[in-house]
């Protein structure tokens, strides 16, 4: 009798401890795994529209500074939307810029003190130098900053953001990263209503005798930013005419750049505007009933950085490679 509870005794400590001895095994397999995966951080900066990183530990956004009437102003710190518009339609004097190298490369060395790697995603090179200079300024950092030109702005710009969080995420390295966004890059399109030329006119992109013209026949152009390039890519005589131009540039797409894309369903479109969310929304509705295959993810203001050169009342419809 006395044996057979030393035996259960026995039976029940090997169990304790091979249960102990396993979890502890498993611990330091986790904790092995956890020392050799690259810690990642992901910067942008708020011409990707990410207002609120709540949720992910590794996204950090860079503010883009303007020059309002010779004062210095900061996207999302000291400028709001309201107060950019505000300042736009009393015709203040406005000029974008770009982050200082100072500014910059203090950012990646803190970011650093937390994180192996650090992706810069900043804006398109083909609208503004701020990504190059970055470019010039990571060639200091020993291959620990990753700077990717995927020619993305706003809506699209925020996908690769998103894309690039969640590579991260499953461990992959920031050249892994990089690689993946400039593969990719040329996988998004915008098309872009803009109502006035009245802006283009003062940034020097249209001449005053086009937007004079424009005006007096009430042309609404639609632009284009497909890779590095803003081009013209039509004219209408009013939004609904747009609106229709501009959803059957994204079922052209569908059917040729993007067919494979989306025939895989790793596509998506995305509504942006300049302080016109009321008409955003509705046009969210119409390209849904237009486009029914195709989920909206977002419908979003379109960065400051291009709508100092557009105005308020824009419109726009993003097509872009979705997150896999």
């Amino acid at each position: 009798m006395c044996e057979k509870i030393l035996m259960k005794i026995y039976v029940k400590l090997f169990d304790f401890f091979y249960e102990k001895s396993y979890n502890t095994l498993y611990f330091f397999i986790h904790l092995k795994n956890e020392v050799e995966m690259s810690k990642v951080a992901i910067l942008t900066d708020s011409n990707a529209g990410i207002t609120n990183t709540t949720g992910y530990e590794n996204l950090f956004i860079v503010p883009m500074p303007f020059i309002i009437d010779d004062k210095e102003y900061f996207e999302d710190i000291n400028l709001t939307q309201d107060e950019f518009y505000e300042k736009l339609k009393h015709d203040a004097d406005i000029h974008t810029s770009q982050p200082s190298y100072g500014e910059v490369t203090e950012l990646w060395k803190k970011l650093l003190n937390d994180f192996d790697e650090v992706v810069y995603i900043p804006m398109s090179s083909g609208l503004s130098s701020s990504c190059n200079s970055a470019i010039g300024f990571a060639q200091e950092f020993d291959n620990k900053v990753f700077v990717v030109n995927n020619q993305r702005i706003s809506v699209t710009q925020k996908l690769s953001v998103y894309e690039a969080l969640d590579m991260a995420s499953k461990g992959k390295s920031g050249a892994e990263i990089k690689d993946y966004l400039e593969k990719t890059k040329m996988d998004a399109s915008i098309y872009i209503m803009v109502p006035t030329l009245k802006y283009l006119k003062k940034g020097g992109r249209v001449t005053p005798t086009a937007a004079a013209l424009a005006k007096l026949f009430s042309i609404k152009p639609i632009l284009q930013i497909q890779g590095e390039k803003l081009d013209s890519f039509a004219k209408v005589i009013n939004l609904n005419q747009a609106k229709q131009k501009m959803i059957n540039a994204v079922k052209s797409d569908i059917e040729t750049r993007f067919k494979t894309l989306f025939e895989e369903g790793k596509l998506c479109v995305n509504i942006a505007h300049t302080q016109n969310e009321a008409e955003a929304l509705k046009f969210k509705e119409e390209v849904e009933k237009a486009l029914p295959n195709l989920p909206v993810k977002f419908v979003d203001p379109l960065s400051l950085s291009v709508s100092c050169h557009i105005g308020p009342g824009s419109l726009a419809i993003a097509v872009c490679r979705a997150k896999e």
